[in-house]
């Protein structure tokens, strides 16, 4: 960070292209574009499909709102499909009922660190001719096992994978920040000119595009916070695997599904209370015992104001609507004990 001070080149100074490279190379060889944050990137990614008009983009119905936000800017229209009660990832046969023909795109987010189906997303995508987008803000390493043998990591499958570097992300920098990824190096560059005001060179504007770019002190703190990610990854994997071995049994609630064809990050260690209705007073003893907990998402998008006008009724999506009332997420991340886990687990089994 003095090195950028020293230097100046605040905007687009040479650690943004450095990163980007290092990023790329950490991700199997795709190009990386860094923008201003996981929003701007769903954006950017969805801009650069010169979709029309009104098309539909299918997205879940769990998620953060920014899944649907970035397409209702571009006055697209999101249609709302169900998850998958295990993994909480969207639905593939939800998703290839809810096709017609104003479908422009699947907004698949790899929800909590863990890839949502790409196999069975990237056949119909396939069949349907249509684009995937991965929202990757959440599983930034993740891999997953394809039906050809590849491995590949999440964000690299679709026409474009997006992320964020929000501070609370796997990868997170000191403030806001985000990338695109792809493994067409066409589409990398129609990217970069549409999160730099659409230009091919200084002063040439090829494209009506953002103002999105990653700040150059965001990317030398996360050049060095990329090089302690594996670390970092595998332990958020370990301490994910104490808690199933002490949570297992716990009457009352479930630990975590895994897709065994996909890794997990962790970016949440997120169990379900199975009764619903007891879901916010474990909330509030464990809080009384000191354990914050979050709850990620207490309000399906559908149920937004923000989102009443897509015509959406409660009970259209049950998965999500019961998940919102019975998940919580409970403290992971690298600089956790062991002994604080054991408390945790502990607490838990005392409710």
């Amino acid at each position: 960070m003095q090195e950028v001070l020293d230097s100046a080149a605040f905007i687009q100074g040479p650690a943004v292209g450095q990163f980007a490279a290092e990023l790329g190379q950490y991700l199997g060889g795709a190009h990386v574009v860094p923008c201003a944050n996981g929003t701007d990137a769903l954006t950017l990614a969805l801009m650069s499909l010169d979709l029309p008009a009104g098309a539909e983009v299918i997205t879940p119905a769990f998620t953060y709102v920014a899944t649907l936000e970035a397409a209702a800017l571009l006055g697209l229209r999101p249609v709302l499909v169900d998850v998958r009660p295990d993994t909480f990832n969207i639905d593939p046969a939800a998703v290839e009922a809810a096709i017609t023909p104003r479908t422009g795109a699947i907004v698949a987010v790899h929800l909590f660190g863990q890839c949502a189906d790409l196999a069975a997303l990237q056949a119909i995508v396939q069949r349907h001719g249509i684009a995937l987008i991965e929202d990757n803000a959440q599983a930034l390493g993740a891999t997953f096992q394809l039906p050809n043998g590849e491995t590949a990591f999440a964000g690299a499958v679709g026409e474009v994978g997006t992320t964020s570097f929000f501070p609370s992300k796997n990868l997170g920098c000191l403030g806001d920040g985000g990338a695109l990824l792809t493994r067409d190096p066409a589409r990398a560059t129609q990217l970069h000119q549409l999160a730099n005001h659409g230009q091919s060179q200084k002063y040439h504007h090829q494209r009506i595009g953002l103002n999105s770019r990653l700040d150059t002190l965001q990317a030398a703190l996360l050049r060095v916070k990329l090089q302690q990610l594996p670390a970092n990854t595998a332990a958020r994997q370990a301490m994910a695997a104490r808690y199933d071995a002490a949570l297992a049994s716990v009457p009352g609630i479930s630990i975590p599904a895994r897709d065994l064809r996909s890794t997990h990050v962790f970016h949440q260690y997120t169990i379900q209370v199975q009764e619903a209705s007891r879901r916010d007073d474990l909330q509030h003893f464990l809080k009384s015992c000191g354990v914050p907990t979050m709850i990620y998402y207490p309000l399906p998008v559908h149920a937004q104001p923000a989102y009443a006008y897509l015509g959406y009724q409660a009970g259209q999506f049950p998965v999500a609507e019961q998940l919102c009332q019975s998940v919580l997420s409970l403290p992971i991340h690298p600089l956790l004990t062991s002994e604080q886990q054991e408390y945790i687990a502990a607490k838990l089994s005392e409710w």
